[in-house]
């Protein structure tokens, strides 16, 4: 987008944000005249969110912002701890192609001075490091991932932010890389320095931080660890404008599903209505259409298929997500798995492998700097006859193509637990949030994988294990309906930025627990160290 129409955009959409913050402004007002005060001896939480918006209302920042309103309508000491220019770097301030370039911190001070009216906040300021900046000079990018200061691993804390800003996996051991890591670093030590002062000031109950994985949360998760704090991380939840709960780490999802849970007649029909509207790509995540529209398999493909004696699609992912570090558990990575993929396609001429890039590498913002387009290219591999590439933006429909298949082969895509669901076979090679029951085939190790991979290839019927289609029937429904906690009470759609939300009418008292399942579920997991779970029905 060139700056005229940046320019042209932002003036067109003043208004309706001016208006947007007003509503959160007045709700602040609401909620700090109806709250009872704090008394000495209540309990207190911590809130961070440094990593979820410069300006507007984002679906994260919106979850933190309710529930600390919820809170202190409990009586409950909320203290925000909050970027007033603290970090020499932030996340969403990078410029990934000039990391000299200031962050917008003006217009990020903006709008904290309205998520925050008329709350309890403790800055994170700009603080000398001490020595720390000299100590990074030189270091070239194998130390920079492995550098510990002060007995805190602050180049392992930063990777996963390095990754996810530059959008690849491979990080170049260039200049420009290089700066942006020690930004990284030297802005997570001030994190570390300040945060552990709030700690230690505040001995708070529990501390809550988005995602868990972006170097400014992921270090007071760390600090509040280090003095046993217990820590609670939130992201998006599976539904509409809802969020995932979590004492682990939300990008990994770990859930405790009763051995005993099983879908009644009820539930097995709800959870059919809902795979009805994805199989027909009518689905969003953090408040994200992928599919505009999503079309049958065409003549061509058709035919290409039917030269060949089997058919495998292989479903990849977002190198660069914050979800990948637990998924590289058999592979070190997940370009690593299709080099293996490409090699053994090699020697199977009779099965097309379809090889199919997640629509997230092209979305726009976000287009991946190491895609699996490139991978392709540089390896050559469309050249192979029994492969074809899928790009990003190609909209049909995988699931047709599935019904077809001799058995499904994933990384981590949830695509994988679906296709259990339909009944075929799934290898996948990388942990997954649905791996936690026996949904799919998971071989332990690499060497493994490899042999169940060719194993496949080779014999004529794969086994359809019964427990695959239910367990992924039972897990999508647990993180549907009871993971998945609702706030669609209080947002809808801002009509102004994908993925950003406005607040609806309400009353400050419908955020009070017995008013509000929601809020009960999230004050019972922060205060008391509950499961984050909606009830049953």
């Amino acid at each position: 987008m060139d700056l005229l129409t940046k320019v042209k955009r932002n003036l067109r959409d003043r208004p309706k944000r001016l208006l947007v913050n007003q509503q959160i402004k007045q709700m602040a007002k609401q909620v700090a005249k109806a709250a009872p005060k704090a008394k000495v001896g209540n309990k207190t939480v911590v809130s961070f969110n440094a990593s979820t918006r410069i300006a507007g209302l984002s679906l994260n920042a919106a979850f933190a912002m309710l529930t600390g309103w919820s809170l202190r309508m409990q009586g409950v000491r909320v203290v925000n701890f909050v970027c007033r220019r603290g970090m020499p770097r932030c996340v969403l301030g990078t410029d990934q192609d000039d990391v000299l370039r200031l962050p917008p911190c003006q217009v990020c001070l903006s709008q904290t001075a309205v998520i925050y009216h008329k709350s309890t906040v403790s800055w994170l300021d700009s603080l000398p490091a001490g020595d720390l900046a000299k100590t990074l000079q030189g270091l070239d990018l194998t130390s920079l991932k492995t550098f510990w200061y002060e007995e805190i691993p602050l180049g392992d804390l930063c990777l996963p932010s390095m990754r996810w800003i530059l959008r690849r996996h491979h990080l170049q051991d260039d200049e420009q890389t290089r700066i942006l890591y020690r930004y990284y670093i030297l802005s997570a030590y001030k994190v570390v320095q300040q945060f552990e002062q709030l700690i230690r000031r505040e001995e708070p109950t529990s501390v809550m931080v988005f995602n868990g994985m972006q170097f400014p949360e992921a270090t007071a998760r760390w600090v509040a660890h280090f003095y046993n704090i217990p820590v609670y991380t939130h992201e998006v939840g599976l539904q509409s404008f809802s969020a995932f709960f979590t004492e682990g780490e939300a990008t990994a999802y770990p859930v405790s599903i009763p051995e005993d849970f099983q879908l009644t007649p009820e539930q097995d029909q709800r959870l059919d209505a809902y795979l009805s509207k994805r199989f027909k790509g009518d689905f969003s995540m953090a408040g994200v259409q992928f599919w505009p529209e999503m079309t049958g398999l065409d003549e061509d493909f058709l035919a290409k298929i039917k030269a060949f004696k089997h058919v495998v699609p292989v479903f990849t992912n977002v190198v660069f997500d914050t979800s990948q570090p637990h998924a590289n558990l058999i592979f070190p990575h997940m370009f690593a798995w299709l080099d293996e993929v490409l090699e053994i396609a090699k020697d199977f001429p009779d099965t097309l492998f379809v090889l199919r890039a997640h629509p997230d590498e092209s979305r726009p913002g976000k287009a991946s700097r190491e895609s699996v387009a490139d991978w392709v290219r540089d390896r050559g591999a469309d050249s192979l006859a029994n492969l074809v590439f899928v790009d990003p933006d190609a909209y049909f429909s995988s699931y047709e193509m599935i019904q077809m298949a001799k058995f499904v082969m994933i990384y981590n895509s949830t695509i994988g637990m679906e296709a259990s669901i339909m009944g075929k076979p799934v290898l996948c090679a990388g942990k997954a949030r649905f791996t936690q029951l026996d949904t799919v085939y998971f071989p332990k190790s690499r060497q493994a994988y490899l042999a169940k991979l060719k194993e496949f290839l080779t014999v004529e019927a794969i086994p359809v294990l019964p427990e695959h289609r239910i367990n992924a029937r039972r897990f999508l429904y647990f993180q549907l309906y009871r993971t998945s906690l609702p706030f669609d009470r209080f947002l809808d759609v801002d009509e102004i930025w994908p993925g950003f939300v406005k607040l609806k009418d309400f009353e400050p008292h419908a955020l009070l627990p017995e008013n509000s399942t929601t809020m009960k579920v999230i004050s019972d997991g922060l205060l008391l160290g509950k499961e984050f779970l909606l009830p049953k029905e």
